[in-house]
């Protein structure tokens, strides 16, 4: 797993290669830039951003912080140093607030709907790869919680597990005895008979997957009175325009994998000054 440092200067050397012609030609000089927003957005990547600055020996003063919104014509942030570094790490800087920065913008977008309901909005596994610590990091700066970051650390039961496994029950039972003791176990289920069985099984979580709001509800009205120590999630295909509809259900969380997969790129630029 690499570190933020080792995953922005990899970045980096993916742009600069052996090194940037534009440094052979003229000589540096001490110069000054601008990040400036050209649409509107939420803030992320400045983590990413000042651990770059610092490896690379410039400057970078934010007018915002990561999860602010910005206006078209903002001023994101200043840089100073010499004009070789600026010039080298432009693109990778704006790559990292424009991937980064949308998807927050996104994610505020389904938090905004949601927030009335006391719903938690969750990210997903689809992330992609090599990039998931980067992506779950600019949810969070969207306002979404992280769900597991990976198969290590919490034990979800999907469709696919459930065709393996004879008894439910049973499994839980044994996973209980070898899972870490914080680790929660998760199922999925795509009907009330699966979330049925689930309950009774004894998982910490639910996740109503792919059922509509009406049948979501039905699973929430069952947990409520005979299941309330255990949590429900609602997923599969929820959209802005379905998620209102979801949270009026009663879940305790949501998640959506568009948070990330289906964030559009906002525009940012850097201008020398």
């Amino acid at each position: 797993m690499k570190s933020v440092e080792e995953f922005v200067l990899e970045a980096l050397y993916e742009d600069v290669g052996r090194g940037d012609l534009y440094a052979l030609v003229e000589e540096k000089k001490e110069a000054e830039a601008k990040v400036i927003a050209k649409s509107d957005g939420v803030l992320a990547g400045v983590l990413y951003a000042d651990t770059l600055a610092q490896c690379k020996g410039f400057s970078i003063k934010w007018s915002k912080n990561d999860g602010e919104r910005f206006a078209k014509g903002d001023i994101i942030a200043s840089l100073s140093g010499d004009s070789h570094t600026l010039l080298a790490c432009e693109r990778t800087v704006l790559n990292m607030l424009l991937h980064a920065s949308s998807i927050a913008t996104l994610t505020r977008k389904y938090v905004d709907i949601i927030a009335p309901y006391g719903v938690k909005l969750l990210d997903t596994r689809k992330t992609r790869p090599n990039l998931r610590i980067f992506e779950k990091y600019a949810t969070r700066c969207g306002g979404a919680v992280n769900h597991r970051m990976g198969l290590d650390d919490s034990l979800m039961i999907k469709d696919t597990h459930l065709k393996t496994i004879t008894n439910l029950q049973q499994y839980i039972e044994r996973a209980r005895r070898k899972i870490p003791f914080t680790a929660k176990i998760e199922v999925e289920a795509e009907e009330m008979k699966i979330a049925v069985e689930a309950f009774e099984a004894g998982a910490d979580i639910v996740m109503c997957d792919n059922m509509t709001p009406s049948e979501v509800a039905e699973v929430v009205a069952l947990r409520n009175v005979q299941f309330p120590h255990i949590l429900l999630e609602a997923s599969g295909n929820i959209s802005l325009t379905t998620i209102e509809e979801y949270a009026k259900t009663g879940v305790d969380a949501i998640s959506s994998g568009s948070l990330i997969h289906q964030a559009n790129w906002i525009d940012l630029s850097m201008k020398m000054l």
